[in-house]
């Protein structure tokens, strides 16, 4: 079975800022910056021009450890003292629902487990105990 688990930090619009801030005082490596304009218009669900700025995922290598990042979606409370979240990415669609449910047990499901264009699976529960898990199949990587 292969699984990984990494930190994904949110921020309140200056991901940017906070990605570059990191990579700089870390060493790193910025390996994307992905904003909510550039994933494909949902006629359904309108961005208006600023939240098409704001970061929808970054990814920053730090020598064998990725910190992942996001801003708070425009619009949605941001709550400071939840802006760690562990993000697990199971390589098996079957295993990553049972880690779903698991996690669900006497949770709540924050955005339940789908395909998105970017996974074949992916969703977001907070634990029983009030840690938020963002499970994310890896989809396919461009060679």
């Amino acid at each position: 079975m292969s699984i990984s688990l990494n930190p994904y930090l949110i921020f309140d619009g200056n991901t940017k800022e906070a990605v570059h801030f990191y990579e700089k005082a870390l060493g790193g490596k910025v390996i994307s910056i992905m904003t909510y304009g550039d994933m494909p218009a949902d006629p359904n669900h309108p961005l208006t021009d600023d939240m098409k700025d704001c970061v929808m995922h970054a990814h920053l290598k730090v020598g064998d450890a990725d910190l992942m990042f996001t801003d708070n979606f425009p619009g949605t409370p941001y709550q400071p003292g939840d802006t760690v979240q562990i993000a697990i990415h199971p390589r098996e669609e079957a295993r990553a629902r049972e880690i779903f449910a698991a996690l669900e047990d006497g949770g709540q499901v924050v955005l339940p487990i789908q395909k998105m264009d970017w996974s074949p699976l992916y969703g977001i529960v907070k634990d029983k105990f009030g840690v938020t898990f963002q499970v994310n199949v890896p989809g396919e990587q461009p060679q």
